[in-house]
């Protein structure tokens, strides 16, 4: 299995298909944000490549900040579970679903 970072938040969202992730990233000097949901990755600002193998999440981006929000999502009225995480935070939340 690739253990990209990309590839473990869209593990987690399979597990956790109650949760929508919305990532905040910094690239080569710009923002963008990126929904994960149930396996699948889109950025929010940007075209997403419709071939599921380029990666919406490149390992080389910064990760600014992770919000957990509850499924569906509503651009206008998110039900926020936790925002703002780490990366670090994050990752101990891939260990408890095993990803």
């Amino acid at each position: 299995m690739n253990n990209s970072i990309g590839k473990r938040l869209e593990q987690y969202t399979v597990k956790r298909p109650q949760e929508v992730l919305i990532v905040t990233i910094n690239m080569t000097e710009e923002q963008d944000k990126i929904a994960i949901f149930k396996g699948f990755s889109s950025s929010l600002m940007r075209p997403t490549a419709s071939d599921p193998d380029v990666p919406v999440l490149p390992d080389e981006a910064t990760i600014l900040g992770i919000d957990r929000i509850g499924s569906p999502y509503n651009p206008e009225s998110p039900r926020y579970i936790e925002r703002g995480i780490s990366w670090e935070a994050m990752q101990v939340l891939l260990s408890e679903v095993g990803v």
